[in-house]
């Protein structure tokens, strides 16, 4: 698919570029592994090793020359790999570590900034590869820098797997409990998709091509920059400019993802118009959300934004690209957003608005910092909270809760880079452990049976 560009458009996308912190936040590499089993450990990791450098060697080097070509920031170039639960079924070990350590060496070897996969599919219950993957978690992760972490527990079609809600409590305060950067590094899904590009969450799904390219734009503050312009406006203009500013931003990184994949000699897979925020001023979804006229994100009448503001952006999205897919929407990560953190440290952002907003927004309760005592069944009934809205929505939901180790609420836990820093928030009080501990499966819902 070939776009004329005129030199409005041009110019256009050099200013959002330059002054209002527009990116192509990741050029995703999916990798199959699938045909990298053997009952030897040893053997599929070399079979691992050597398959994603084969496929990935210039996966950087083609990113960064298409940024210096095009004048586009790619910020990220990052490899999804098939679930690693699938990939290590055969092998006769109980110990995925090295498994992961091997993911870690070979996304150093090309050079990217983390990979995604170490994760396992247990919406509807276990296999014995999926346990020995999860109970793998905190080692792997607090042993490795660049391996990312996903379980999908929960889907609409298969209700909720409260056996994988428990456990992922008790795996995320272990991870904690060794390092709380690699709880950073680990997702907990409801409905999770095959062709996400952003971490921690991508994985390369067994519905997907060999190898593929998926490309994660991102751009709150020129939707941001946008929407200035609408002051007093009705809301009708607001979701009209929304979809206009989504339609320049995704036009974009389509052209990035199709260079990319004309390059690499890779089929190109989707464009995620997601709202990736960064902890840069004017980087902000809580900033969009009170430019349209809310005094402090969190407030009365956030979910509501919120809700304009996804529908909008994949409205404009789906009108510049045929394939748009991954999550697509607005993100809410507190520690990586600017805003949320300012609303948060108010009073006027709190975990339980947080989770009104999921019920509209793109993902989940993201990167948010909690006491560092949270019991474990506390956390999973926050997973259990978050599934529920994902099953009963028809929509993908994740958590990623960082239990801050030694900090209450009040403090902060800074994580560098685009990660950003959160302060630690408040949680209610009353303990579910009783509720958490029945165990089975919380039934999928009546509209699910659309066969």
């Amino acid at each position: 698919m070939s776009y004329l560009i005129n030199s409005s458009e041009i110019l256009q996308t050099i200013e959002m570029i330059d002054q209002q912190h527009l990116d192509v936040r990741t050029v995703t590499m999916g990798i199959n592994l699938l045909d990298c089993a053997d009952r030897d450990r040893e053997v599929c990791c070399r079979r691992v090793y050597d398959k994603i450098c084969t496929l990935a060697d210039r996966l950087v080097d083609t990113g960064c020359a298409i940024e210096r070509e095009f004048g586009i920031p790619i910020v990220n170039k990052r490899i999804s790999v098939s679930p690693i639960s699938l990939v290590a079924a055969a092998c006769n070990t109980e110990d995925y570590v090295p498994l992961a350590k091997t993911l870690d060496r070979a996304a150093k070897a090309v050079g990217v900034n983390f990979i995604g996969g170490f994760s396992a599919l247990a919406h509807k219950g276990f296999t014995k590869s999926d346990l020995r993957l999860i109970n793998s978690i905190p080692r792997a992760l607090t042993e490795t820098e660049l391996v990312c972490s996903s379980v999908n527990v929960a889907s609409t079609r298969a209700g909720i797997n409260m056996d994988a809600v428990a456990l992922m409590g008790r795996i995320v305060r272990q991870t904690a409990d060794i390092d709380p950067m690699g709880c950073a590094k680990l997702v907990v899904f409801a409905n999770a998709v095959e062709d996400n590009p952003f971490m921690a969450g991508a994985f390369h799904g067994v519905g997907e091509p060999e190898c593929v390219i998926n490309v994660g734009v991102s751009g709150p503050g020129v939707v941001a920059h946008a929407l200035k312009a609408c002051k007093g406006e009705p809301f009708d203009v607001v979701a009209e400019t929304v979809k206009k500013t989504a339609f320049k931003i995704t036009r974009m990184g389509q052209l990035v993802a199709q260079e990319a994949s004309r390059r690499l000699n890779v089929p190109f897979g989707v464009v995620d118009l997601s709202l990736a925020p960064t902890p840069a001023v004017g980087d902000s979804v809580a900033e969009i959300l009170e430019i349209m006229g809310l005094e402090k994100c969190g407030g009365h009448g956030t979910t509501a934004a919120l809700a304009l503001l996804n529908d909008a952006v994949k409205k404009g999205g789906v009108m510049a690209s045929s394939h748009v897919g991954g999550l697509s929407g607005a993100f809410i990560p507190v520690s990586e957003d600017a805003g949320m953190i300012s609303a948060v440290e108010c009073g006027a952002l709190s975990i339980d608005k947080l989770e009104a907003m999921t019920c509209v927004c793109s993902v989940g309760l993201d990167m948010i910092a909690v006491p560092g005592d949270t019991p474990a069944e506390v956390i999973s009934a926050i997973i259990a909270d978050e599934a529920a809205i994902g099953m009963v929505n028809n929509k993908t939901t994740a958590v990623r809760l960082i239990p801050a180790k030694g900090k209450t609420v009040g403090d902060r836990i800074d994580f560098g880079g685009l990660l950003g820093s959160a302060p630690v928030m408040p949680l209610r009080s009353g303990s579910p452990a009783e509720f958490v501990a029945r165990g089975g499966r919380i039934p999928a819902p009546l509209h699910s049976l659309k066969n």
